[in-house]
């Protein structure tokens, strides 16, 4: 045997295989990067959405002298002298009304409402898709071109500068968009569920309040909090069919706005004590109102 046959490693014997390289951290450093990268934009987003109302709080806090400047002072002595203004300019009795008009249409909606969305979702007709149209086409008319009869009518019945004008016409406002999402809600609960119940012996009401209703709540949770603010916040009705017994907090913010001038710190004030019953409430039912909102969004 040759030198050269003992040097030549032999073809058949199996060759030493490399070790791998260790993963590098470059992906994961980019992917941390990449989300710190979202979630800086998300908080800017967020800020930006967020700041007109943060700046209304602010300027609630400052004297007329500083809310009227230009540019706006970011440095000032807090007080609390506006608020103090507006509860003085019996504020409270504008609030109450609005409480009324805003809580007692709203469960008239969710009466009248759920049982129509059911019958439409459960047991449709040949025309249900044409009542599903004439329900929303209501929301088409201007509110301006209906002010006038409704005036009429109202004076004639001595329903005028009444909280349960408001009452009526919110409900009127809020049920068409109710029955529209809350059939979308029903739409989504599990047929399944329907034919074990009725096999069961349960009739339609008491599958409507003992079944569909518990799965379904986070839906109805939502399609109130939605209407009431669209009867909160609703104003052309209010200055137009109340004077002072049936005013609500819309209407009250309008007498900041005088000929001596605009009182931006009390208007101010206004607004933040007339939003805090509504934001106070979407806080607490934010889990339900999420939930209700992205209901059939997975399948």
């Amino acid at each position: 045997m040759t030198a050269e046959a003992l040097v030549k490693p032999d073809a058949a014997a199996p060759r030493a295989t490399r070790a791998p390289a260790p993963p590098t951290a470059r992906p994961r450093r980019r992917g941390a990067v990449g989300a710190a990268a979202l979630t800086t934009a998300t908080w800017a987003i967020a800020l930006v959405f967020v700041s007109p109302a943060l700046w209304l709080a602010l300027t609630a806090f400052k004297q007329e002298g500083d809310a009227a400047t230009d540019p706006p002072k970011l440095f000032f002595e807090p007080t609390l002298d506006q608020f103090r203004t507006v509860l003085a300019s019996d504020f409270l009795p504008y609030l109450g009304n609005s409480l009324t008009a805003t809580l007692l249409s709203t469960l008239l909606v969710l009466l009248l409402g759920v049982p129509a969305a059911y019958a439409l979702s459960i047991r449709p007709v040949r025309r249900t898709q044409d009542v599903l149209f004439f329900f929303i086409s209501t929301k088409m008319l201007p509110v301006v071109a209906v002010v006038v009869p409704l005036y009429v009518a109202a004076a004639r019945l001595s329903m005028l500068d009444n909280i349960w004008t408001l009452v009526v016409l919110y409900t009127a406002m809020n049920l068409p968009i109710a029955v529209w999402m809350l059939r979308s809600f029903f739409l989504e609960v599990p047929r399944s569920i329907i034919e074990a119940a009725s096999m069961e012996g349960a009739g339609l009401p008491r599958v409507l309040w003992s079944v569909m209703l518990p799965v379904m709540a986070p839906g109805v949770a939502a399609t109130a909090l939605i209407c009431m603010i669209f009867s909160w916040n609703e104003f052309f009705l209010a200055v137009n069919l109340t004077a002072s017994q049936a005013a609500t907090v819309p209407v009250f913010m309008v007498g900041f706005i005088t000929s001596e001038g605009l009182f931006w710190a009390q208007l101010a004030a206004a607004a933040t004590l007339a939003s805090l019953p509504i934001v106070v409430i979407g806080w607490t039912a934010q889990r339900q109102l999420v939930r209700g909102l992205s209901m059939g969004a997975v399948k």
